[in-house]
Order: structure tokens, then sequence, then C-alpha cells
């Protein structure tokens, strides 16, 4: 097979390698454009686990490198005048030149040819090879040259960073966060020999503005970074090598290859610099093609198959990688508001890879640290005495709303369960919430609960608009009040132009085949094209909508409820009011986002008015529409504002289905940035929901401040035990129910 590397970096190098170890009758040359000794920045960074990879896949190179680095198992957060050190995290780093040493001479002894200062023009005077690897970086020439073919997706971040060396031996992969009169600075040192270590040096680019830098070259860069960090580097000098201020390029592309030709490294993806080296994801790229090609005789399948592997892994890096560069862009957000401890829990944990759990097994002094202040400042805020030794894990500290005191940080997610008669909660309901508020949980929701018959999704939705129905939810109620120290709200809802649908099991969001009621929303825009046309709303329909609400609310209290929740989320009525995909109205409740919280905040203000000053109430919303032109989080973060201002005590963040076009970003964790986000600039409480599966999970959002309650609705479907299994799982004793004292001192056999 004849083989083209265009670019000389560490993936067309070890790619080349490997695959001449594999069949040294491939005939491979390697072209790049520098010379041999001339690179940019100054170390590279790889995790135990990658090295483990480079191991199994040529041993003479794995053991060259492990020879030349420079490992550690500590990292150092520097924050406010503290140092905060983290233990067991296993990193090692080399200088960047040092490893493409390594690898052109590996190359050379297997026998692949390199040409050096040798530019490429057109990929097409390869058109001969079997193959041709683009491995030639983020600026790749080989991507723009096929990009309706490749698809690339750049999205320049809005931070400025420069790569710096420095002689200061850090003894750990460190980050400094230090307030100048211009900003905040951040910087991600590690060192990669025994006398030499990487020093990148992160702002906005208001703060570099501010500081002048946009003006400066690299010498006086170089002199204003040593003046700033003059302390931390105690004497010793910064170094450069094409240290030119940048903005970071997230790279992506619909395809990675296309006929011979096949994207590799930060041709084909980049991950920020914050969670790992872009060189650790090429030298795996590397890997994962040879065994591709070592399956499939055929190229394009050998291509096709890597890509089809590979992708996949990427792409979860790449949304750690995301959040962990969000988290750095916003770090004006925590700097000053989180006590240094959580600061540096938050940081740890940014990337939502790293966990609780993870944390404790690397390192359990530093997390009983972490655990200590939770419950601590949890003493403080519910005005309940909280054990110090040992700590409970965050999940299981108090939590107060107004007058509601929540014995843990368990929510069970209002889920529509499509069973009642007319509006009627029945037995069925009785089971689901009190099975619930017995396994443990601290608040359980009742389902979104309508305000009017006409107000219902389908016909199986439970309603608080009958006489009868105050009874039929009191019994629910003064069962959990009873039974179990979980506290049980209700919330409030009015479907809108997502209402007179089938069940859930019958078809989602479909309309109803006969047996129609009329809609009513925010505008007269249809669900599906095919829904039915919903009326925009008129003021003697919001005349009639705003009483509904409030008698809903004076019902729910003679039912005993110990909060409200209002559904401001998901495309139903009041939601519909909110985002710019379903209204377009043109008067006084149309048009800015004041406008369109107009209508809702009135119905929150009349419920607020109507519900027991002592009991708190949420609101649910949805931080994003995830479809162009609709919210943003920044329209999130307004809104939330806007709703703390009013009284509201809590704000449930979801997002999306809103539209039936939205494209959610699904991962793990998913929506808890924008928890996060809400919470740290509105300064209310939120409770996040989506994809929490663990109790590792639920610690990890505490602990790190992302939210105060976190809500499952799926985990407490499968297991209506999942807060008591939680517990024992983790050696914390909760208190049983009477009838349930024999199940003390039980060990449940797993497996």
């Amino acid at each position: 097979m004849r083989i083209v590397s265009i670019g000389g970096g560490p993936a067309g190098l070890y790619f080349s390698l490997l695959m001449k170890k594999a069949d040294p009758a491939h005939d491979i040359l390697v072209v790049e454009r520098n010379r041999a000794d001339d690179t940019f920045g100054f170390g590279v960074v790889f995790s135990d686990a990658t090295l483990e990879n480079f191991a199994e896949a040529d041993r003479e190179s794995y053991e060259q490198i492990t020879e030349n680095f420079a490992h550690w198992d500590d990292i150092d957060v520097h924050y406010r005048n503290e140092v905060l050190r983290s233990k067991g995290h296993g990193f090692s780093g080399m200088a960047r030149q040092l490893l493409l040493d390594i690898l052109q001479r590996r190359c050379a002894a297997l026998g692949v040819r390199i040409e050096f200062q040798r530019e490429v023009g057109d990929p097409a005077e390869y058109a001969g090879a079997d193959l041709v690897l683009a491995a030639d970086g983020v600026n790749s020439m080989v991507r723009g040259r096929y990009a309706e073919h490749f698809r690339p997706q750049i999205d320049w971040r809005g931070n400025k960073f420069v790569w710096l060396g420095t002689t200061f031996p850090y003894p750990a992969f460190t980050f400094l966060f230090k307030e100048s009169e211009h900003g905040l600075w951040r910087v991600h040192a590690y060192r990669y020999d025994a006398s030499m270590s990487t020093f990148i040096l992160e702002t906005t680019e208001a703060t570099w503005r501010q500081a002048g830098l946009d003006r400066a070259d690299e010498d006086q860069t170089l002199a204003f970074c040593e003046r700033l960090f003059a302390a931390e580097l105690g004497g010793h000098r910064l170094l450069k090598n094409r240290s030119l201020w940048r903005n970071f390029p997230t790279v992506r592309n619909g395809c990675w290859h296309h006929a011979n030709v096949v994207l590799v490294g930060d041709a084909a993806h980049t991950a920020h610099f914050s969670i790992g080296s872009g060189t650790k994801l090429a030298m795996e790229d590397a890997i994962a093609l040879v065994r591709a090609l070592q399956r499939h005789a055929d190229v394009p399948k050998a291509l096709a198959a890597y890509e089809d592997e590979r992708r996949p892994e990427v792409e979860r890096l790449q949304r750690a990688a995301q959040v962990s560069l969000e988290w750095f862009e916003q770090a004006e957000r925590y700097h000053g508001r989180l006590e240094p401890i959580q600061f540096a829990m938050s940081l740890l944990t940014r990337s939502l890879r790293v966990t609780h759990d993870g944390l404790k097994l690397r390192d359990p002094d530093f997390v009983a640290s972490v655990d200590r202040w939770y419950a601590a400042r949890a003493a403080r805020q519910s005005r309940v005495a909280v054990p110090a030794a040992p700590a409970p894990p965050p999940m299981f500290t108090p939590f107060g709303l107004r007058g509601m005191l929540l014995p843990n940080r368990i929510v069970v997610s209002p889920m529509c369960q499509y069973s009642a008669e007319d509006g009627t909660p029945n037995d069925w309901h009785l089971v689901n919430l009190g099975s619930r508020a017995i396994g443990g949980a601290a608040l359980v929701i009742a389902e979104m609960t309508d305000v009017s018959r006409e107000g219902r999704i389908t016909p199986g939705c439970t309603g608080m608009y009958k006489p009868e129905h105050v009874d039929a939810w009191k019994r629910i109620v003064d069962f959990v009040h009873e039974h179990a120290r979980a506290r049980i709200a209700l919330q409030l809802a009015h479907a809108g132009r997502k209402g007179s649908t089938r069940l859930l099991w019958e078809g989602i969001d479909e309309p109803l085949a006969e047996g129609n009621w009329p809609l009513i929303s925010a505008s007269a825009l249809p669900y599906h094209p095919y829904s039915q046309v919903p009326k925009a709303m008129d003021r003697k329909d919001m005349d009639t909508v705003h009483e509904q609400f409030v008698r809903a609310a004076r019902m729910a209290d003679a039912a005993g409820f110990d909060m409200l929740e209002l559904h401001m989320a998901h495309g139903y009525l009041l939601a519909s009011f909110i985002s710019p995909l379903t209204n377009v109205r043109a008067d006084e409740y149309g048009g800015s986002l004041e406008n369109r919280m107009r209508f809702p905040l009135e119905i929150f203000d009349a419920v607020r008015g109507s519900w027991p000053a002592e009991r708190p109430m949420s609101v649910k919303i949805s931080a994003t529409d995830w479809a162009a032109g609709g919210l943003s989080v920044e329209d999130a973060v307004a809104l939330a504002r806007m709703l703390g201002d009013h009284g509201c005590d809590a704000v449930t963040v979801s997002t999306g289905q809103t539209v039936p076009h939205q494209q959610p970003v699904y991962g793990r964790l998913y929506q808890t940035p924008f928890s996060d986000r809400i919470r740290y600039e509105v300064s209310i409480a939120t409770m996040t929901v989506g994809n929490i599966a663990s109790p590792d999970d639920v610690n990890s959002i505490l602990a790190a401040g992302r939210a105060d309650l976190c809500v499952l609705a799926r985990g407490h479907l499968y297991d209506p035990y999942w807060t008591r299994h939680a517990a024992w799982e983790q050696g914390w004793e909760l208190e049983w129910p009477n009838q349930y004292v024999s199940v003390k001192g039980f060990t449940p056999r797993l497996r």
C-alpha cells in the first residue's frame, strides 16, 4: 500500500510508524512543511490510561516516551490566596519536540520516508496513493480543499490564550486564578521535564484588551506576564515559542473521510486544552485507523469503519471539553462567590467526567473535607444540626425553602401517568406517589396537574378544577404526611397548544382521533403542522385562565400540599408566551422577553398571592428551546431573575420540548450546566433535571454547587426506593417507617 501523510506531527508520524510496523511492505511518505526541530508550544500531557494504549500499540516508542516524561499525581488550585491540592490523578508530561524526535527516529528505523520543509499546495498531487492522511492540523489545507465533503464546523471561542513556557518546575498540575486591575486571569501549568513547565495563560477578551495586550508583541506579552505572575514564578522566567494570543477553535466535521483521504487529529476534531492534549486524541486516532485498515483490505470500508468506531469516543470527549472550556470562559461567575474548597470541587468536576466518587477513590481526604464543608453549609442554610464526623454525603444534607424543610436533596420529578378520570386522581396515583415518598425522596412533586378540563394534555391527565379533586388529592397528601418524612408538591399547568392529544403509549403529542376540545395559546400556531390550530388568546381568555390558576392554587391549599410549582416549560400554555418560536403576538404580550413574560408573571403573582406565605413556590422553565431563533441561556437567566424578583423560591431548570424540530445536545447531566449558570448569575435556588442516573451524579452536582436539589424521573419510575438504595450503597442510615423496621441490618444479595 502506498500511503502519504500530509503533516508530520504526532498523528502523522505515529500512524506511519504503526502501519510500517504492521507491514514493512507499505510505502509510506510523511511530508511536513516545518523543519524537523521546529514545533509550536512546549509540553504535551497524557493520562495514565492513554499511556497504556501506547504501550499496546508500539512498545518501543512507549518505552522511549516513558523514559523521558515527568509524572505527577497531584492537582493544585491557587485561588484567593489559598492552595488546595487533590491527589491521585496520574498524568505525565513531556516536551513536544522530544516526542516528535522519538516518533521521527522510530519512523526512520522502520523505513518511513520523511520530507521536511515540503509545502503541499494541493492534495491532488498524491491522487495515485492508496491512502492520503490529512494530519495537517487545525488549519488543515486538505480539509479546506475538500470542504464540501468533510463539511467542517469551526467554533472560534471568545477567550484569549497564549502558550508560554517557564523554568519553574511545577510540582503538580497547577491552576492559577489571579485578579488584577484589568480582570481575572487563569493559568494552566504543568511540568514536562525535570526543570521546565508549560504555562498557558487564558482570559476574557475584555480583560485582554483592558491590559493593552491587543497591541502587544511576543516580547511585550512575556514582560507583562512575568510582572503579573512574579510572585507565583518565584524569580523564574517565562519563555516564548510563537507565543501569540489566540482564540481556541473547536473543530468538528460532518464526515472524516472522502475517497482515499482521511482526517486525523486536529484536522478532524479539537478538544480544549483544559481537558487534555490534542496530541492524545491524535495518537489515539492513529491507533484506531491502523486497526481499521488491518481489519478491512478495502480502504473506503476501512475508513468508514474507523470513523464509525472512533467518532463516538471523540464526540464524548468533545462534549466534556465543551463543558470544561465554558467553565473557564465563565470563571468570573464563580470567582469570589464560591469558597475555596467548593471552587476547587467545581473546577475538578467541571467536565462532568470526574465525579465525587472518582475523586473519593483518588483522594478520600480531599472529598471528606468537601463533604464536611458542605454539611456545615447545609446546617446553616436549613438551621438543622448536621453530623460533622462522619459528614453525610451531600445528597443527604437538609435544605430549607421558606417554611418547608427537606431532609435530603432528592426530588421525585412530576411524571404524567395518564390514568385519571376527568382529572380525578385514583388508587394508581396514591400508590405511585406514596411509594416514592416512602422510598426516601425528600420531595415528591405530583404530575403536571391542569387547572381546567380544556387545559389537559390528554383525557387521562390529572386536574384541579372540580370540587371532588380536592378530596382525591387530599387522600394522597395525607398518606404522604402520615407515613413518610417527604414533603409533597403540586405542579399546576395548562397544556395550551399541546393539549387534546393521545395517551403517552398511544402516541405522544399526537392529536386525538376523536373527542377533541378547543385549544388556546399565545399565538395561533399548531404544534405539528397537522395538529389542531389553537386560538390566540385575547384578554377574556387571559382573565379566564387567571381565575383558573387562582382557583387551583386555593384548592391545592385545601388539599394540604406543601409547595406549588408552576409549569412554564416544554411549550405548554405559559411557556408558549415565553418562547419567540411560539409567541408572535404584536401586542403588549409579544415582542421583547419582558413583554413575553408579562402574562406568565401575572399568573405567578396571582398564584403567589393566593398561596400561603410560609409555603414555597417554584417554577419550571425551559432554559433553551434547542432550536434556531428560540430561547437562549441568556434569556433563561433573565427570566429566572424576573421570577426571583416576583418572589419565586426556586427554579426547576429543564430544556426544550417547545417545538418538534428541536435538536437537543444530549449527554450525561446535559441540562445541569443551565442550572449552574442560573444559580450563580441570579442567586436563586435551582433544581436540576435530565440524565441524572446515580448517587454519584447527585453528589457531584451538589458538592460543586451546580444545583440545590436534584430531580429524578426515570430513575424513580424504575426504582421507587432509589433514595433508600443510594443511602445503603453509601453506608448512610435513613429512618424507616415502623412497618419496615425489620429491614434494618438486612444486606441485599445483588448477585
